[in-house]
């Protein structure tokens, strides 16, 4: 059979995607390889949230074009634009959407009898494959699992239901199943993701049940710990902070995209648009030694000097522990895209760059509390330097901080270890074993 090779783009949702057609390609016989150079056909599975994650994806494509791969377009780009692609790359053998990965295979044999296969659902439904074993690509200390996909919200800048459908729960128990598989083949820490992870079983359940998924992964044997991500502010309820504060493995972060503070803007996001503060309060009081990251939009239509101005004030006040920030980008298919007045891109940029330097000074201020205390790090791998790096558990993969770690110790990846913090900086911490 052919080989194979699959590059992946976009957020840890995508890569479980990615994941899962390696699955289903290797249950099929296929031979998968990491090296592009050696593969005959070569799937690019897309993102499509931003213009900056579309012009990386095509970037792959043409490249590989470019070497005469076989190549099919899988993921958001081609749900978004399945047309388009062909016109503008027509040496494209394929595309794939998001829903419909499954048919890999069968898409695969076609290519060599078509000249063109278009296999993108109009109306997009994601149900997860159940059936099929992920092949991971990328093996560390952390797992993702997405335990649902698709959303039923409908933010105004938002194109992933339009792209993935509506909301979507896996149940409990293959949840744990999977997890569990996971630690049997050495990961420490569970990554749960979904667009929304808050919202999950609420479609299946009648009820939000992320309380009782946690409560049942952290009884699992050998995981060290778990994290969620993406949650919602309207679904950070008392029990679900309880169960994060009282689950021993479930790490003290919450990751919850506020996406702004005026309640102006709020409305004009279609996002919950009530005061934030006493949620952040009671955030910190049933967890009391929590790590917050949130992520806010500047430049969004309509948003004035004052309302960016409310903001700024609401990050010094809030001290977030972990802030990420984005300008507003236009994409068709969004209710913001044909709104006015829309903001000047050099306006928004220079609003970037002022909130990201109110936050770094907040950033160091709280990675000094860290200075002197001896605190549980994940171990990630070791530099080029034969430096140690590792995370504490109030750091995401990727997207927050590193331990950079001196010692003359053999530590393995994986292990959780007692570091002593020496130093701080506005995103890293130093320590040593």
């Amino acid at each position: 059979m052919m080989k194979v090779a699959l590059i992946s783009h976009g957020c840890a949702k995508n890569l479980v995607d990615s994941e899962l057609i390696l699955g289903t390609l290797s249950k099929a016989g296929y031979e998968i390889t990491l090296n592009e150079d050696e593969a005959e056909i070569v799937i690019i599975n897309t993102c499509s949230f931003i213009s900056d994650a579309e012009r990386e994806s095509i970037q792959s494509i043409l490249q590989m074009v470019d070497v005469n791969k076989k190549v099919i377009v899988t993921g958001c780009l081609s749900q978004k634009h399945a047309d388009e692609l062909k016109v503008a790359i027509p040496e494209i053998k394929a595309v794939v959407g998001t829903t419909d990965f499954v048919k890999i295979v069968d898409v695969i044999k076609r290519i060599e009898k078509e000249d063109f296969v278009n296999e993108v659902s109009k109306n997009p439904n994601y149900i997860y494959p159940e059936n099929i074993e992920r092949q991971q690509i990328t093996m560390g200390a952390s797992s993702y699992i997405k335990i649902a996909d698709g959303c039923n919200y409908r933010c105004g800048y938002c194109v992933i239901p339009y792209l993935r459908g509506n909301y979507n729960s896996r149940k409990i128990e293959n949840i744990i199943d999977e997890a569990e598989k996971l630690v049997k083949k050495g990961g420490t820490e569970i990554i749960l993701v979904a667009q929304d992870t808050t919202g999950y079983g609420v479609d299946i359940y009648k009820k939000p049940m992320l309380p009782e998924l946690l409560r049942k992964l952290n009884s699992i044997n050998g995981l060290g710990w778990i994290r969620v991500m993406y949650a919602y502010p309207t679904q950070m309820t008392d029990e679900l902070l309880q169960t994060i504060q009282e689950c021993e493995k479930v790490v003290k972060y919450v990751d919850i995209p506020l996406q702004h503070s005026h309640p102006e803007v709020l409305k004009l996001m279609s996002r919950p648009a009530f005061d934030y503060r006493p949620m952040i309060e009671n955030i910190r009081k049933l967890i009391p030694d929590v790590s917050i990251r949130t992520a806010f939009v500047v430049g969004y239509p309509g948003e004035t000097e004052e309302h960016f101005e409310h903001l700024c004030q609401f990050v010094r006040d809030m001290k977030f522990d972990r802030m990420g920030v984005f300008t507003y980008s236009r994409e068709k298919g969004t209710p913001s895209y044909s709104m006015k007045p829309q903001v000047p891109k050099r306006v928004a940029k220079a609003r970037w760059k002022k909130l990201m330097e109110i936050q770094q000074e907040i950033s160091k201020e709280r990675n000094k509390r860290f200075v002197g205390k001896l605190i549980p790090c994940i171990i990630e791998c070791y530099s080029d330097d034969g430096e140690v790096i590792a995370r504490t558990q109030y750091d995401a993969p990727e997207i927050d901080g590193v331990v950079n770690i001196t010692t003359d110790k053999h530590v393995v990846p994986g292990d959780i270890e007692m570091v002593r913090i020496t130093g701080a900086s506005e995103y890293d911490l130093l320590g040593e074993l």
